[in-house]
């Protein structure tokens, strides 16, 4: 029985990120300099000392909170908030980390999706919604990791250097009701302000347009700061980050088109408010 135990510990130590395990090792390495005991800590950052010491061991990834607090009690400087962009990172699953880790150095970024709403894009709501439904189920505290991150990528949006976005939604991901009315209708409205962004352009993909490329999938194209063109494809929990550059410039070359048969951003907003005071 306790062989049993052992290896599962084993197994779910095996799991954890190397960013998690090295941000919980600094965490008590501090903590030590500065003579505090565990629950000392826990006590001072608002943390039960359980979760604490799941955070020093690797099991837990720190929240910003977390690391804001624990800077400041520990004098860490700066040593904790540095690795909280790739603690936040690794929460995402692990067939979208590669891309997620590009996606950061993004100078442009393009992107088609045929059925949901992109992640870049969604509310929290309609993000929890859809991760809840997760085949096969996911615990309660992956669900909220995997919202967390997915909801931290968004500072790609509004960050320095700007980054060029366009988004080109099928109709079908608009219509599909994810969650509730309620939790759909504030999607759409959250859709309508973020196509007001200066680097935001959202169009629709109309339902009955007949063929266009984005039939063969969804897909991403973008352009790193060092203009590296990187292409990303995902189904199915597999995703593929493309590299090769014929391949990423057949990539280019549809979503061109995908452009041209989409309405324009006018056109889809005006769709959006439509649907979104359907609900």
């Amino acid at each position: 029985m306790g062989t049993s135990r052992q290896k599962k510990q084993r197994a779910q130590d095996d799991d954890r990120p190397g960013v998690w395990v090295a941000y919980g090792k600094l965490v008590k390495l501090w903590r030590n300099k500065s003579g505090l005991t565990q629950q000392e800590l826990a006590e001072a950052v608002g943390y039960s000392c359980d979760q604490l010491a799941s955070i020093e061991q690797g099991r837990r990834p720190a929240k910003s909170a977390f690391t804001d607090a624990a800077e400041v009690r520990l004098k860490a400087g700066g040593t904790l908030a540095v690795l909280q962009e790739d603690v936040d990172l690794a929460k995402l699953p692990a067939f979208f980390y590669d891309f997620a880790k590009i996606e950061t150095e993004a100078l442009s970024r393009f992107s088609f999706d045929a059925m949901v709403i992109p992640g870049l894009l969604q509310t929290p709501e309609y993000a929890e919604a859809l991760i809840s439904e997760h085949c096969p189920p996911l615990s309660d505290e992956i669900i909220e990791q995997h919202v967390e991150a997915r909801l931290s990528r968004q500072k790609l949006l509004t960050r320095t250097p700007m980054v060029e976005t366009c988004f080109i939604i099928g109709e079908a991901a608009l219509r599909n009701t994810v969650g509730s009315a309620d939790v759909m209708r504030s999607q759409l409205q959250r859709l309508l302000k973020q196509g007001q962004m200066r680097n935001v352009e959202i169009q629709v993909m109309p339902a009955n347009c007949g063929f266009h490329p984005g039939l063969n999938g969804p897909m991403v194209i973008l352009e790193t700061l060092e203009h590296r063109q990187v292409g990303y494809i995902e189904s199915q929990d597999v995703g593929l980050v493309v590299t090769d550059a014929a391949t990423v410039s057949a990539f280019g070359l549809r979503y061109g088109k995908l452009r041209t048969q989409a309405l324009n951003a006018e056109e889809s907003a005006d769709l959006i408010e439509i649907l979104a005071g359907e609900l």
